[in-house]
């Protein structure tokens, strides 16, 4: 299967669901995206392995760090392998010079686990072709970006997303990426998925 390369593009907090964090991930040298929702504690690990932080005590990832090393395993590369109804899996590719070793994870400790390695990050053209959001077009209907994003209503967003005509979804999901309104759009792609 064809890998393509990742790279994090932004963290920010659900507006959704609370506790829950947007993760964006992009294609190297492409347009789509790949909005994963994750807890509280994996976006805590990634942003303080980005920002460089250091806590006083290790976290897990940094213990898994530390024990692989201990054991003279590296990690070679991470893959985003698998999405199931809506589910994102990840492997973990280790290697001890000798053998490789595979460990199935939660794409969100996977992608700590890479930042602390500086290791690569990929998935499958399958996986980004169906859960990808393109992003970059800028002509959108104003009448159906009001409906979905500025007017209050007491509708949930998907009882909106289910009434509008598959044109108008594919609109609103473009002004939803201008937007950086990643985990918006990950609701609009998976509406417009489910009428394929």
């Amino acid at each position: 299967m064809e890998k393509i390369k990742l790279e994090i593009l932004g963290l920010s907090p659900s507006q959704s669901q609370a506790g829950s964090f947007a993760l964006v991930l992009g294609e190297e040298y492409g347009n789509r995206r790949l909005p994963i929702i994750i807890g509280m504690f994996e976006a805590q690990a990634i942003a303080i392995e980005i920002e460089k932080i250091q806590p006083n005590r290790p976290m897990t990832h940094d213990l898994f760090k530390s024990f692989a090393k201990a054991f003279n395993y590296s990690v070679n590369e991470i893959i985003i392998s698998d999405l199931r109804e809506g589910i994102f899996f990840a492997r973990i590719y280790c290697s001890d010079g000798v053998r490789e070793t595979v460990i199935d994870a939660r794409p969100s400790d996977a992608i700590a686990i890479a930042l602390r390695f500086n290791v690569p990050l990929y998935t499958y053209e399958t996986i980004l072709s169906e859960a990808g959001i393109v992003s970059g077009t800028q002509n959108e209907p104003e009448d159906a970006i009001e409906e979905l994003v500025q007017s209050p209503k007491p509708r949930s967003l998907n009882d909106q997303l289910k009434n509008m005509s598959l044109e108008d979804l594919h609109r609103i999901l473009d002004e939803a990426l201008s937007n950086e309104e990643y985990e918006k759009a990950a609701k609009i792609r998976d509406e417009i998925t489910r009428r394929n």
